[in-house]
């Protein structure tokens, strides 16, 4: 069970994958909400039950009914990869069902340490993948993430191809927002990066982003240039993910598009302000050296938070210390 947010969802699938190959004759059920339920299409012996939070699954007797729905799936065991309320609640009408159950640790106490302002432990914590292959280990399922299996490349529809154009060059993802401010690179410098790239013309850049302010402004990114193509609001979530799979690199914040490019297989340049890799959220299979982080030099705070949700005074300016030209180098070194 893992119902939000996008891009812990998608942290899931890279480890489901690996479960599955690893152990073919167990059947898994996946609950979260209807949204996600394309990321795990195609993968075997996996059932995606579709958690219905405005009707059926709304408040506490929503639950009792969900855990009523997923009896009747005759499920042995457990796995919370969430620990939130409505997660905890579910487990425990398992566990007196007399059925196994684990929690994902989230390991809280270790992130305090990391964000705090005074006496900051600084160090890598565990990644959520490997909190995650710990719950299941906790089931009796041991799991190996160091030969990950990615799904192929989708076939790209004519919808899409009327977008971007047929093409033969290299395919080159921008998704400059995140959920709070403190992980948006600024934008004069984003517009720096993407003119920097476009300057090439075997590249293809293709923008991702959601919501009608969005949308405008990756406009306005992309009209001076022959090269450069806004996706936003042009194509269906389903569709995204298919484009995304055939991309030969992505730059994104710390957020769930980065998180579903490297579920797909795709690398992965990661920009991060107030938030950091070592928090355990570097997406999947991405080497550090592709995270290009804010000078703690100049902003020995930093990370200041795990979800980028808090405000420190005199940071706001922190994402300028990654330059434009270390993205482009970073994109070209790794394509």
């Amino acid at each position: 069970m893992r119902l939000s947010a996008m891009g812990d969802v998608a942290m899931t699938v890279p480890v489901l994958r690996a479960f599955v190959k690893q152990y073919p004759t167990v059947k898994l059920t996946v609950i979260s909400r209807p949204f996600f339920k394309p990321f795990f299409d195609g993968i075997p012996n996996l059932e995606f039950f579709a958690f219905d939070e405005k009707e059926r699954h709304k408040g506490f007797p929503g639950l009792l009914r969900l855990f009523k729905d997923l009896k009747k799936l005759n499920i042995d065991a457990f796995a919370d990869l969430h620990n939130v309320l409505r997660s905890k609640v579910v487990s425990l009408l398992f566990a007196l069902s007399g059925k196994k159950r684990a929690t994902v640790d989230k390991g809280r106490d270790g992130k305090k340490e990391l964000t705090r302002s005074e006496n900051k432990i600084f160090k890598q914590l565990p990644t959520m993948f490997e909190r995650h292959t710990k719950v299941f280990l906790e089931l009796g399922f041991q799991l190996n993430l160091s030969n990950p299996v990615f799904p192929e490349k989708a076939v790209l529809s004519s919808d899409i191809l009327e977008i971007i154009g047929n093409y033969n060059s290299k395919l080159i993802g921008i998704a400059p927002f995140a959920q709070y401010d403190s992980k948006v690179y600024p934008l004069d410098l984003m517009k720096e990066v993407v003119a920097k790239l476009a300057e090439n013309p075997s590249h293809k850049i293709l923008l991702f982003g959601g919501g009608k302010k969005e949308i405008e402004i990756l406009d306005t990114l992309s009209q001076p240039f022959e090269n450069v193509f806004n996706v936003a609001g042009k194509i269906k979530f389903q569709q995204e993910l298919q484009l995304i799979s055939n991309l030969d690199i992505m730059i994104s914040m710390d957020s769930g598009n980065a998180h579903i490019a490297a579920m797909l297989g795709v690398k992965v340049v990661t920009l991060w302000g107030a938030t950091h890799p070592y928090a355990g959220f570097l997406p999947f299979n991405q080497k550090l050296e592709n995270a290009l982080t804010s000078d703690r030099n100049q902003y020995p705070k930093l990370p200041t938070s795990v979800y980028g949700n808090k405000i420190v005074e005199g940071y706001q300016d922190a994402m300028r210390t990654i330059l434009p030209q270390q993205v482009v180098d970073k994109v070209v070194e790794q394509l």
